[in-house]
């Protein structure tokens, strides 16, 4: 049985599907999707093994320590600084984040 759905598949010049459209409100209901504020599990694991957050959100985004230290607007070095700092300047660590498209708080964990 076909029961209708809010999902329109587009289909590649070889005729296989290539791409899925969906209601955003959709997708935010599938499982592992990634909803804006919320932490992802890759990131929460890697903090609770004692990696700095500023460390693990940078690898998660693969982002280099010089790709996001010119989104910052400073040196490479002076953003290595920065991520191993113990504990960083809150000013420094909003930079940080919207650096990087994430909020404050998902650096606080």
């Amino acid at each position: 049985m076909n029961a209708p759905t809010n999902i329109q598949t587009i289909m590649g010049a070889d005729g296989k599907p290539a791409f899925v459209v969906m209601p955003y409100a959709d997708f935010l209901k599938l499982p592992g999707s990634f909803r804006p504020g919320m932490i992802p599990h890759a990131v929460v694991s890697a903090a609770v093994d004692g990696k700095p957050m500023l460390q693990t959100w940078r690898e998660y985004l693969h982002l280099t320590q010089t790709e996001l230290a010119e989104r910052m607007g400073i040196t490479q070095a002076g953003y290595a600084q920065i991520e191993a700092a113990k504990r960083p300047r809150k000013a420094t660590l909003l930079k940080a984040a919207e650096a990087m498209g994430i909020t404050l708080e998902q650096l606080a964990l």
